[in-house]
């Protein structure tokens, strides 16, 4: 008898031990996602200021302008309703119009010799690499919470406490390298 009950304890302690190991990946993946939430709201905050620099030299460029101003609304709308796969559609967007933008700037020298955008240039280039980085974490903490769960014994307790798997943060193809704002104004 005595067997047995010390047998129920040592499962009772793995099982609370497997319990709180599954709790601990999940907050691993809140962590992360609150990680790239904290630098889209900054480079969120950012994009205004870069347009209205922008379009004090840029008169013929609203199209642009636009198309950019769309996407950042796009990308925060996904973001507060943490929708991963609108998310990744909607930074698709928003770096193809960045690119289109900054692009379009060479044309303007006075604009490139703008110290406010200058230094919005290497703002946002600094926080599109920390967001290259934090979705790199984010979809490792996302693979490690969705392996954890669908492995034996583990899956029986994800199943029974409801814990789900979540979706990896991923952007279009041709969106995979960051925009090298740096590299566009050089020459």
């Amino acid at each position: 008898m005595v067997i047995f009950w010390i047998g129920v304890g040592v499962l009772v302690v793995y099982l609370v031990t497997l319990y709180n190991s599954l709790v601990e990946v999940k907050n691993g993946v809140a962590k992360a996602w609150a990680n790239i939430d904290v630098l889209l709201k900054q480079r969120h905050d950012e994009l205004p200021k870069l347009v209205d620099t922008c379009k004090q030299y840029m008169q013929h460029e609203q199209a642009t302008l636009e198309k950019v101003i769309q996407a950042r609304a796009r990308v925060s709308s996904a973001r507060e309703a943490h929708n991963v796969e609108a998310l990744g559609q909607a930074e698709g967007a928003l770096r193809g119009g960045l690119g289109q933008l900054f692009a379009l700037a060479e044309s303007y020298p006075d604009l490139k010799a703008n110290e406010q955008f200058l230094h919005l240039q290497s703002r946002i280039s600094g926080l599109e690499s920390a967001i290259a980085d934090r979705r790199e974490f984010y979809n490792d903490s996302v693979n490690i919470n969705n392996v954890r769960i669908a492995q034996f014994p583990g899956v029986l307790l994800a199943r029974w406490f409801q814990f789900k798997a979540f979706d990896l943060l991923q952007f279009a193809a041709a969106e995979l390298q960051d925009v090298d704002i740096g590299q566009r104004f050089k020459g």
